[in-house]
């Protein structure tokens, strides 16, 4: 019954959204891709994370234990490093 629009439909669309968005929506568009990009990079980011959790040793895992938080494994300064690359974005978005 509903499906993708057609030819004539996204005409209208297009026409409706130049009277809505008018001078602004190169504005609105490069906003959005933006927008876009950020969202894929976060993504990427939460899988990177999976796929790390996924693949990490158990001996990794008991030598950090071990070591009781005492020694940073390479892991640990890797993760530190995304957190603070991470809060860089962040800043960068805000300012």
């Amino acid at each position: 019954m509903f499906g993708m629009p057609g030819g004539i439909e996204w005409i209208i669309i297009l026409i409706v959204a130049l009277l809505i968005f008018g001078k602004r929506l190169p504005e609105v568009m490069k906003s959005m891709g933006k927008g876009i990009v950020e969202f894929k990079k976060g993504v990427k980011g939460v899988e990177d994370d999976v796929e790390d959790a996924t693949e990490q040793k158990p001996d990794k895992i008991d030598t950090a234990e071990n070591n009781n938080g005492k020694a940073e494994t390479a892991e640990n300064k890797n993760k530190n490093e995304k957190t603070e690359t991470d809060k860089e974005h962040i800043n960068e978005m805000k300012g």
